[in-house]
């Protein structure tokens, strides 16, 4: 058995390459997209995604109930008896809380096992970047306990800003009213929102036009990386289906901060289902949110 292990969920959007390179462990939460249901273990391609809600395919997701959570927790617990997992924001989704719960009762049928669920209080690639430096600080020696503590300590640090391209979607999820959807739409206007400290997305600002909703997203990342400038050894940046704009990012960002590691994937459909195709976000480390 390993020391611990590091298990997380399919929210953080890595590549499957990543979890394989790592030996993470993975939870997944299922969509349902024209009457079936997809999970990790039957994956719909997502640009096949991204086409079918085009077309006008309306998905819908589901959360990790505490018993699937019991059980995916059991089959990580085969290959050691300790467990750091990172879990989707509790502010976006109720996984957290069963996978809580699930590890509660586990423990508690095993004295033997020690089981931490984190609230990342992140979604998307970043938690992917959370659950990035958590994996490299293990792979680097940080003992269990120091690992909790870095983890609970910097997560608030992980910068999440991003813009989407259809304003319907952010309206079908609650975020903005049908007027500021049609009304945006027609003018051209592209918000700005972040993940903030509870969780949660919020609008930040609206701009007229996909590129300076893009350039937004640089001119914020300016401001918020503070302190963290020289710790971004790396940039996360996931697209729903738009590569090219998520390319112009990462170059406006290697010229203006001179940042030269990037890691770009798609938005998986568990989220894109919310965001919508066209969706551009940008995660880094900063002074704050």
């Amino acid at each position: 058995m390993s020391d611990y292990l590091i298990t997380t969920d399919n929210m953080t959007d890595l590549p499957d390459s990543y979890f394989q390179e790592h030996g993470l462990g993975v939870m997944s939460l299922t969509y349902m997209i024209d009457g079936k249901t997809y999970s990790k273990k039957n994956e719909l391609p997502y640009k096949e995604f991204y086409a079918k809600m085009r077309a006008g395919s309306m998905p819908t997701t589901s959360q990790v109930n505490p018993d699937e959570a019991k059980e995916e927790l059991k089959v990580f617990l085969e290959r050691t008896n300790r467990l750091i997992h990172i879990a989707f924001s509790s502010g976006l989704s109720g996984s957290y809380n069963s996978a809580r719960i699930a590890a509660e009762e586990l423990m508690e049928e095993n004295p033997d096992v020690k089981i931490t669920v984190i609230d990342s209080l992140c979604a998307s690639l970043g938690e992917g970047l959370l659950v990035h430096k958590a994996v490299m600080l293990k792979e680097q020696g940080m003992e269990y306990d120091e690992l909790v503590s870095w983890i609970e300590n910097n997560k608030l640090h992980m910068v999440h800003n991003f813009t989407v391209d259809d304003l319907f979607h952010l309206y079908r999820g609650g975020r903005v009213s049908k007027a500021a959807a049609i009304l945006g739409t027609m003018v051209n206007l592209k918000p700005v929102l972040h993940v903030d400290d509870e969780g949660h997305l919020v609008p930040v600002s609206k701009v007229r036009g996909r590129k300076k909703s893009i350039a937004a997203l640089v001119e914020s990342m300016e401001k918020q990386i503070g302190s963290y400038r020289d710790k971004n050894d790396i940039v996360f940046i996931s697209h729903g289906d738009c590569l090219e704009d998520a390319e112009y990012l990462r170059d406006m960002i290697r010229e203006k901060l001179g940042i030269q590691e990037f890691l770009i994937n798609p938005v998986g459909p568990t989220i894109g289902a919310h965001s919508g195709p066209g969706t551009l976000a940008l995660f880094y480390m900063g002074d704050v949110r």
